[in-house]
């Protein structure tokens, strides 16, 4: 099929776009909404000045639209979006937040498409390691939970970072995914990416047992 693919430039979205080629499937453009409010409840928000860096790198289109953040503006974004692409299905990097899939599907629904979700519902650890085996390179760009912090801003997500979040999951009961918001994330590379992206300057913002890594400028390698 061919579809869009949601993407937010963090590990989710891209390992899944990259799934759905794996299976066989044409994805030639991504879809990155814009939520005015970083609380946004349904989509990643950290360092979205960097995605059209990341299209560029991946050879594909970049279809965006804003939105308010809250519920009904994201799918209002999310629709603005969607509703004239030459798809016929959009790929997603949901995993586990069934608040996330049922708004996704009520809004492909109106328009007919299929929402195609390679880690939906699969084991969390499996993932990881399949992710990390994968080839994709990120970084870890936001802490939010407790034994997460100022060191991980930054750090890579590989077999080490994988090892202490296991070790902080036994100890404190967060996701190694992130999926319950514990961190974000941001690709620096891929399989699909022609060049790698190089963080040029960033600026760590830190407050209260919680920060963001902000990336102010990259450049592809």
């Amino acid at each position: 099929m061919r579809l869009a693919a949601l993407y937010s430039g963090g590990k989710d979205s891209t390992f899944a776009m990259y799934l759905a080629r794996q299976m066989g499937h044409e994805v030639p453009m991504i879809v990155n909404i814009i939520p005015e409010d970083s609380g946004s409840w349904i989509f990643h928000t950290p360092n979205l000045n960097v995605v059209p860096l990341m299209a560029e790198s991946m050879g594909v289109d970049l279809v965006t639209a804003t939105s308010t953040g809250t519920e009904e503006g994201d799918m209002e974004g999310l629709r603005n979006a969607l509703e004239s692409l030459d798809v016929e299905g959009v790929v997603t990097g949901a995993v586990w937040s069934d608040y996330q899939w049922d708004r996704m599907n009520l809004v492909c629904g109106d328009f007919g498409l299929k929402v195609i979700t390679p880690l939906w519902r699969k084991d969390q650890d499996m993932v990881m390691r399949e992710f990390i085996d994968s080839g994709i390179k990120a970084i870890i760009v936001g802490c939010y939970a407790e034994g997460l912090d100022e060191s991980w801003l930054g750090r890579p997500l590989d077999g080490k970072a994988l090892e202490d979040l296991e070790k902080l999951r036994e100890r404190y009961g967060i996701s190694v995914m992130g999926e319950g918001g514990e961190y974000e994330s941001m690709t620096l590379d891929s399989p699909m990416h022609s060049h790698p992206l190089e963080i040029v300057s960033s600026e760590k913002e830190w407050k209260k047992g919680s920060g963001t890594l902000h990336v102010k400028q990259a450049r592809l390698v």
